[in-house]
């Protein structure tokens, strides 16, 4: 009897492992199918034994499956495959945004030229100061001139200036 608990036990440590590889590896939720499977083998056989080994087990995977996948979430971004498919946040340099809304106020107005394509979010400067802008029509290139048409808190809005 004391053989089934430790295959028991080997059936959750299955479980944990499956969990990390389903954060690591794409595989349409197979991976997910097969720890659920560990798991549910792992709480039979503890029924099997006793109830109370059964409910200790379901105990045990109550904390284990959250544990095992925030650890696995947090340690995802930090692989190389995890840096390769996840987005790097955008560099920010000092001045980059205005957090006084009084300061974007006077921004109202005011030309300037895009940095990074709006899409429709993106980077305008306006005399030095970089912003981050909402396109009025969607997209625009970098390097268009653009006038801002309006402020609300703190989304500029601006607009594409036609060049005649």
């Amino acid at each position: 009897m004391v053989w089934w608990l430790i295959f028991a036990v080997f059936l959750y440590f299955a479980c944990a492992a499956l969990i990390i590889a389903e954060v690591f590896v794409p595989s349409g939720g197979l991976i997910s199918i097969c720890a659920l499977a560990c798991l549910a083998g792992g709480v039979a056989i503890f029924f099997h034994h006793s109830v109370i080994t059964g409910w200790i087990g379901i105990g045990i995977a109550a904390i284990m499956i959250p544990a095992v996948l925030i650890f696995a979430y947090r340690i995802f971004p930090k692989t190389r495959f995890g840096k390769s498919v996840t987005l790097t946040p955008p560099e920010r340099r000092q001045g980059d945004a205005i957090p006084d809304t009084n300061k974007l106020k006077e921004l109202l107005g005011a030309e300037g030229v895009v940095l990074t394509p709006l899409r429709p979010v993106g980077m305008c400067d306006f005399s030095g100061q970089r912003v981050e802008c909402v396109a009025e029509g969607g997209y625009l290139d970098k390097g268009k001139k653009v006038k801002v048409i309006n402020v609300e808190s703190t989304q500029v809005k601006v607009r594409i200036i036609e060049e005649s």
